[in-house]
């Protein structure tokens, strides 16, 4: 027997068993979990190129992309916790989630291709319908694969530390299937100057990345359903979903835990959205790169990401979760402000091979700031899963990773909305899409310079301050997997008693 300190700070006497988490997938289930990454990596992957491709290749407003993001954003704010409380319902012997990811992944694929190939000679009220239509899809299917994938990464484990493993090991796959993504775009469908401003090239970038999603959505599917099915379900039928639904989610608001990540996620991706949304018309128009070169610059904050992955759990050896993430933070912010500020000032403007060097170290260090965060967010995000059982005597994995999944996809949304308006009120010109080596104004240059950088910083640094209260430490965390399973103990004789 071991003597640990309870909820209410009274000492327990429990079974040594309880001390630590039980939960731990084997390593090969840990790979094939990883592996359904390949549906939110590839989602995210192509929405610099959406974005660029429908404003500068052809020709749609600023304004009217942004809105047009900005809608089918307006249809996850209703349809992720739907699909939350859903697969929190779903009972099978694939276990709860997996029905709902099967269904997803085809479907996906499908919206994700019409995306990048909409009829010829449309007019910019039609191009509008079809990018708001095809987006909306994109999302709301990308949504039911990725919010039962991110919930059944919290179901996976128990133990503070192994959640961190779980969420590397699909960030990494995630910034494998990026690089393979960025690879196939900038060295094989957009090679060569003025690769990226020829429309005919994107249909089959689509179609190929959607057929690359589809693939890691089964292959992971197949890879874990016996250990899914093996993970406890709900034991009782679930109230009808109109029922229950809005209960639920207001549920999960009251949960201050809950509030603070997702708001402070939810600022962070926009953030990161703007920037993403920006990096082609800055590569392109500002510092002027090759898109062979461009993809240097990627691959280098991919691998500022992958420092990310051994060095978080190394982080949290020694400090907490939340320490990690201000650290990220901090770094995040200090590199979208340093570099775009000098070139905007016009103290520091290299073109060409020469801004190669520092734009390769601004990418760097975002990158690795962006690693922490997004590995220790989503462990904390099942963390807090873990307190509201304890608060309100459920578990809502699905409705917690749905906004986290939300929050994600504002990186299109949001920080696609905003860019678009920037652009519009930079009065970008629109003749210079298809043009190679177009001049465009310095007061132009300059304007997307701070677009791209310091305003997703201020976005960061309100992000950043509404994370600040967060309270769940390591030491909470021990003592609610005791409390909750000593719980669990006693509701399991008692329904034996009876």
């Amino acid at each position: 027997m071991a003597v640990v300190e309870g909820i209410g700070g009274e000492a327990v006497a429990t079974p040594a068993t309880l001390d630590r988490g039980e939960l731990r997938p084997p390593a090969a289930v840990k790979f094939f979990y990883s592996i359904g990454q390949f549906v939110e990596s590839g989602y995210l992957a192509i929405n610099t190129f959406i974005f660029f491709y429908y404003t500068a290749v052809l020709g749609l407003s600023g304004s009217l992309v942004g809105a047009a993001l900005a809608i089918s954003m307006c249809l996850d704010a209703v349809a992720d916790p739907l699909i939350g409380s859903w697969s929190d319902s779903v009972r099978s012997r694939f276990g709860r989630r997996l029905p709902v990811m099967l269904l997803a992944g085809p479907l996906t694929m499908l919206t994700m291709g019409l995306l990048f190939t909409p009829p010829s000679g449309l007019s910019p009220f039609l191009l509008f319908g079809w990018l708001t239509l095809t987006k909306m899809g994109v999302r709301g299917f990308a949504s039911m694969y990725n919010i039962p994938y991110f919930a059944l990464g919290g179901e996976m484990s128990d133990d503070y530390a192994e959640r961190s493993r779980i969420v590397a090991f699909r960030l990494l796959a995630g910034i494998l299937v990026t690089v393979l993504i960025t690879a196939l775009a900038y060295s094989v469908f957009f090679a060569g100057a003025g690769g990226l401003q020829r429309p005919d090239r994107y249909p089959a970038f689509g179609w190929t990345t959607a057929a690359l999603v589809l693939a890691g959505a089964l292959i992971s599917c197949a890879g874990v359903w016996r250990y899914a099915a093996s993970l406890p379900q709900p034991s009782t039928p679930p109230a009808p979903m109109m029922g229950r639904f809005v209960g639920e989610l207001v549920e999960i608001f009251r949960n201050r835990s809950f509030r603070i990540l997702f708001f402070s996620m939810l600022l962070f991706t926009s953030a990161a959205g703007v920037s993403t949304a920006l990096n082609n018309h800055s590569y392109v128009f500002v510092w002027k790169l090759r898109p062979e070169t461009i993809q240097v610059i990627t691959y280098v904050f991919l691998a500022g990401i992958l420092t990310g992955v051994p060095l978080t759990p190394l982080l949290l050896r020694w400090l907490e979760k939340k320490s990690v993430v201000g650290l990220g933070f901090a770094m995040v912010i200090g590199a979208w402000v340093t570099l775009p500020v000098a070139r905007a000032l016009g103290l520091f403007a290299p073109t060409g091979a020469e801004a190669l060097p520092p734009l390769m170290l601004m990418n760097l260090v975002v990158g690795v700031g962006s690693g922490l965060i997004f590995i220790a967010i989503p462990s904390m995000m099942a963390d807090a899963a873990d307190e509201h059982e304890h608060l309100y005597g459920a578990r809502r994995e699905g409705l917690f990773f749905s906004g986290l999944g939300f929050a994600g996809k504002a990186a299109a949304g949001i920080g696609g909305m905003v860019g678009g308006f920037a652009l519009d009120l930079m009065h970008f010109p629109k003749d210079v899409g298809r043009q190679v080596d177009a001049l465009v104004p310095e007061g132009v240059l300059s304007g997307l310079a701070l677009a791209w950088g310091p305003l997703p910083a201020a976005l960061c640094i309100l992000g950043g301050l509404i994370f600040a209260p967060y309270a769940i430490t390591r030491r909470r965390h021990d003592e609610l997997t005791v409390a909750l399973k000593l719980k669990r103990a006693a509701d399991v004789s008692a329904g034996r008693s009876s």
